[in-house]
């Protein structure tokens, strides 16, 4: 018995040796280069044509029909090899943007900063990218046409309309992950930068020198925090290094972008782990600037509880294939920042209710737009949702199904739900009525409402007399003949 024991460990040592020398080997065996990548034939690697949507495959034969190069790029690919479904498929080729548009008459090209071609199939666009190529290969073009590339005076791409090969595309990419090409000539997968490594060891790696790629574009920093969040990875020691110097680059970034990354930030389902990740890196101010500092000074001991658990709710809805919109996360996100304006507002002034509203409103509104522009359709909804809150206290007479008839009644109750769990008391008793009303039977809810009505402080009724029937035609029929 105890040799048999002795001969098993001595059995699995040597095999974890085996393997332990067996990865080293491999991994000295195969390291890539821009110049020499790593290539994975179909035995070596999971992609395959099955896991790439049709509208895809249907751009990248007629690519190489035409007697171009094609891939499947960046996420599709690094997606696949982790066992995920892909939500996008992007394609690089050397074909430029105008001969993708010879090609394909559902093409549409698009953006000036970097020149895209879009192949639309009803709902579903496949993205086409030309080979991105190096700024120094091309410095003479680049100054003799300022359309094709062009540079701030912090080093951000302004314009980068620059083609080259396959070689310095995957070096112009920005994390080794993203640098992996996937053809269907020859069902390889090339590897530039030891993307395919680095998937399998969950690192977030920027390709190139840190500070310079971030320089160039100061959104990859929001970019290596989504993908760290999305994927379960860890950004890399040299690439999360120059983040807290470089942050302030991210005010240079124009406000509509700046929505588009909010977007992709919170409504992924990872919206709470990237708020955490973005306040470790002090980069969440540069969306609401206004938030952070109460934040900081902890102006409402509600506010970070409540930002929070929007955010675990907005995930769960995502995961569960629910619909979300921005509106109700921004305005959870603004709603105590604005409470503080109006309580300044009336202290400072005689403002009526209303007035104090839409002026603390249209000053937290114009101060957030400098940050991230958010578009006039999401105000409107932020507005309707904040204007719910007072308009559920108010639940006597028909107010209370005039509200329940309002539009975007469900978004102000789901909201009054959220306020009502962080802060207790008379928010968490109003969500609890409005709750109940909506099951009740109506002579149910008729007894709710006069309840409301009785029990409200203050109440009395009203002293002043009814005036006699006809006395109003008499009184006017008095000055009038006085006025004669």
């Amino acid at each position: 018995m105890r040799i048999t024991l002795r001969s098993k460990i001595i059995k699995s040592v040597i095999n974890l040796c085996k393997k332990v020398l067996g990865r080293k080997t491999n991994k000295t065996e195969k390291t890539a280069t821009f110049s020499n990548p790593v290539v994975l034939t179909r035995d070596q690697h999971p992609v395959s044509r099955k896991h790439i949507s049709t509208n895809a495959l249907k751009v990248l034969y007629r690519l190489n029909k035409g007697g171009y190069d094609a891939y499947l790029v960046g996420g599709g690919v690094r997606d696949i090899i982790l066992g995920l479904e892909p939500k996008d498929f992007d394609i690089a080729t050397n074909a430029t943007p105008e001969q993708i548009k010879e090609l394909f008459r559902n093409c549409r090209l698009i953006g000036r900063r970097f020149r895209l071609a879009h192949i639309v199939f009803g709902r579903d666009v496949i993205e086409v990218a030309t080979f991105r190529g190096h700024h120094d290969s091309n410095q003479e073009k680049a100054k003799s046409n300022q359309k094709t590339s062009k540079q701030s005076e912090h080093g951000m791409l302004l314009r980068d309309n620059i083609y080259g090969s396959i070689e310095e595309d995957a070096e112009r990419r920005d994390f080794s992950i993203n640098a992996l090409y996937y053809s269907v000539t020859d069902f390889k997968v090339y590897d530039f930068a030891n993307g395919v490594e680095d998937v399998h060891n969950r690192i977030i790696r920027l390709i190139g020198d840190p500070e310079t790629r971030y320089r160039e574009d100061p959104v990859r920093m929001l970019r290596a925090i989504r993908f760290a969040t999305k994927l379960d990875m860890t950004i890399s020691e040299e690439s999360q290094a120059p983040i807290a110097e470089l942050a302030p680059l991210l005010a240079n970034i124009p406000a509509a972008r700046m929505f588009e990354e909010f977007n992709k930030l919170f409504l992924s389902g990872k919206a709470r782990a990237n708020f955490d990740m973005l306040r470790d890196y002090g980069l969440f101010k540069y969306f609401f600037p206004v938030v952070e500092q109460s934040l900081e000074q902890e102006e409402n001991i509600h506010l970070n509880d409540f930002i929070r658990l929007a955010l675990k709710n907005t995930d769960l809805r995502i995961n569960n294939n629910q619909r979300v919109t921005p509106a109700f996360l921004l305005a959870a996100m603004l709603w105590y920042p604005l409470q503080a304006r109006i309580q300044r507002l009336n202290a400072a002034s005689q403002l009526t209710p209303q007035d104090a509203f839409f002026a603390a409103y249209n000053e937290l509104i114009s101060e957030q737009q400098r940050s991230i522009a958010i578009p006039k359709r999401f105000q409107l909804v932020m507005k309707d949702i904040w204007i719910l809150q007072d308009k559920l206290a108010r639940r006597d007479g028909k107010r209370a199904y005039k509200s329940f008839e309002h539009p975007k009644f469900r978004a102000g109750y789901d909201f009054l739900l959220l306020r009502g769990e962080i802060e207790g008391g008379p928010a968490q008793e109003l969500a609890k009525w409005w709750t109940d009303f909506q099951t009740a039977h109506p002579e149910t809810q008729q007894q709710m409402i006069k309840a409301v009505a009785v029990n409200r402080p203050g109440a009395r009724r009203s002293t002043r007399k009814r005036r006699k029937p006809g006395s109003q035609s008499a009184n006017k029929a008095s000055s009038e003949k006085n006025s004669v």
